[in-house]
């Protein structure tokens, strides 16, 4: 009677326990995206570039001349001419990218590929002597809004072309960013060209 008193305890099976079931990824699924390279770096970098270039303008006692070639009337000369060579070659670059992109209708591309790479590299061949005679011999100048304007974009120019070419070889970017850094970087050229070799050749003629 006492062990039936007692009964016998037996222990029920926990109902949450179950077969364990392992969720696997969808085959078909799209694949997760992989992370986009960021822009900030060159552009940070391109902005130092350009402040330190109108800071060394501004504290630099000008020479006044920097950059002379035998055939011309002097140093502006060669800076209004070799400026418009390269504005001409920025504008050949301009062309070979749009019709790479398919932006000039019909027109062949075979021709886009080197006709941008070597546009590009005559057009900065050109213009690293116009930079260097404008901050050697002249200066980050403000006597009049032209010339302010001038000295602005100049410095912005070359900040804008360094964060393009530190952009160019990152992987990853958004399809926009380099289309949108080589407008601007073209667009602030035809404004130092404006403001310097139009300004020139419409105020004292096509002079060498």
């Amino acid at each position: 009677m006492a062990d039936h008193r007692r009964g016998t305890t037996h222990a029920l099976p926990d109902l949450d326990d179950g077969p364990t079931v392992q969720v696997l990824p969808d085959p078909f699924a799209d694949p997760p995206a992989a992370p986009r390279a960021s822009v900030v770096v060159p552009l940070l970098v391109g902005a130092a570039v350009a402040v330190a270039l109108g800071v060394y303008g501004r504290t630099h006692t000008p020479t006044g001349i920097a950059v002379n070639v035998a055939g011309f009337s002097g140093p502006q000369t060669v800076k209004v001419w070799l400026g418009t060579g390269a504005a001409f070659f920025a504008v050949v670059q301009l062309l070979s990218a749009l019709a790479m992109w398919g932006r000039l209708g019909r027109v062949p591309a075979s021709w886009a590929g080197g006709a941008h790479r070597w546009s590009g590299r005559i057009a900065f061949l050109l213009a690293v002597p116009v930079a260097v005679h404008c901050l050697y011999a002249l200066g980050f100048a403000d006597h009049d809004l032209r010339t302010l304007a001038h000295s602005v974009f100049g410095c912005f120019f070359v900040g804008a072309f360094t964060t393009k070419m530190l952009a160019l070889p990152r992987r990853g970017l958004a399809g926009w960013v380099l289309p949108v850094v080589g407008g601007v970087v073209f667009t602030v050229l035809m404004l130092v060209w404006l403001t310097s070799s139009v300004w020139y050749f419409t105020t004292f003629g096509f002079q060498r």
